[in-house]
C-alpha cells in the first residue's frame, strides 16, 4: 500500500504539473503559433524574392529563419493559413496547448519518475541514471532545433516549389492551421525521438543486454534501418530524409562510443576487484 500511495502522490503532482503547463501554454498559445510559422514566412519571403524558378542559398534560408538575416521585404507577400472548421482554431489552440504542456512540464514529470524508481536502485545505479535525466532532454531539444531552423524551412520551401501557376490557372499553396501544426509537431517528435538513439543504446549497454562490438559489426544493418525511419518518419522528399539520417548515423557512432567507455570502465573496475580479492 506504501508504494501504491506513493504512486499516487507522484501521478497527482505529475497531472497537476500537466494541467497547469495546459493553462500556460493556452493563454500563450497565439504567440506560440507565430513563433512556429515564422520558418514558414521566411521561405515564403524568400521565395517571392526569387520567384518560383530562382533559388536561394541555404545558409540565407537557415539564418533567416534564425532572425540572424534581414528577410526580404516584398510588397503584398504574406503568409496565409486558412480553417474550414467553426471550431478548428480553438481545437489548434487546445492541441498546441497540449504539446506544448509536455515540453513545459517534462523536467517535473521526469523528476517524480525518478524519485519513484530511486529507492529501488543501488547508488551506483542512481548515479548512472541521473546523467541521462540531463542529456535526455537535451538531445530532444537539439532534434527540435534541427527542425525548427533547417528541416521546416526547406520543407515549406519544398512545398512552394510545387505551387503551379499558367494558362490562367493557379494551384497555391494555402496550409490549414491544424495540418500545418500537425506537421510540425509530428516533425518535432520524430526528431526529438530519433535523437534519443545514444540515450538508449547506452542504457542497452549499462544493462549488458549489447556490447560495441555487436554495434560496430552490425553498422551496416543499422545505417539500413536509419534510411527506413527517416524515410517513414519524414515528408516524401529526399532532402528531409537526409536531414534526418545522417544525424542519426552520427549519433550512432557516438553511442558506439558511448558503450565502448562503459566496457572500459567497467573492465577496469573489474580489474580492480580482482587485484582486492
Amino acid at each position: 500500500m506504501d508504494h501504491l500511495i506513493e504512486l499516487r502522490n507522484r501521478l497527482l503532482v505529475c497531472v497537476i504539473a500537466f494541467a497547469a503547463g495546459f493553462i500556460l501554454c493556452f493563454a500563450f498559445s497565439e504567440p506560440i503559433y507565430l513563433f512556429l510559422v515564422k520558418p514558414f514566412a521566411a521561405a515564403q519571403a524568400f521565395y517571392a524574392s526569387v520567384g518560383p524558378h530562382g533559388h536561394v542559398s541555404p545558409v540565407d534560408l537557415i539564418l533567416g529563419t534564425a532572425g540572424l538575416k534581414a528577410l526580404p521585404h516584398v510588397d503584398g507577400q504574406t503568409v496565409n493559413l486558412i480553417y474550414t472548421a467553426p471550431l478548428e482554431i480553438l481545437f489548434t489552440k487546445m492541441k498546441l496547448a497540449g504539446f506544448g504542456a509536455v515540453f513545459v512540464a517534462f523536467p517535473i514529470l521526469a523528476w517524480q519518475l525518478y524519485r519513484f524508481v530511486a529507492p529501488g536502485l543501488y547508488r551506483n545505479e542512481r548515479g548512472a541514471f541521473a546523467p541521462f535525466l540531463i542529456a535526455a532532454p537535451l538531445l530532444f531539444l537539439l532534434g527540435a532545433a534541427l527542425v525548427y531552423f533547417v528541416m521546416l524551412p526547406f520543407v515549406m520551401w519544398f512545398s512552394l516549389s510545387q505551387q503551379i501557376v499558367g494558362d490562367g490557372i493557379q494551384a497555391n499553396l494555402l496550409p490549414k492551421v491544424s495540418d500545418y501544426l500537425s506537421l510540425v509537431t509530428a516533425l518535432l517528435l520524430a526528431f526529438g525521438l530519433c535523437f534519443q538513439l545514444p540515450v538508449v543504446m547506452t542504457l542497452l549497454g549499462l544493462a549488458g543486454l549489447i556490447n560495441s562490438k555487436l554495434m560496430s559489426a552490425g553498422r551496416r544493418y543499422a545505417i539500413v534501418a536509419v534510411v527506413v525511419v527517416a524515410a517513414v518518419v519524414t515528408p516524401p522528399d529526399p532532402i528531409s530524409q537526409l536531414m534526418l539520417a545522417v544525424p542519426l548515423v552520427i549519433l550512432y557512432e557516438i553511442s558506439i562510443w558511448c558503450v565502448r567507455i562503459i566496457e572500459m570502465r567497467r573492465d577496469k573496475a573489474d580489474a580492480l576487484e580482482a587485484e582486492a580479492a
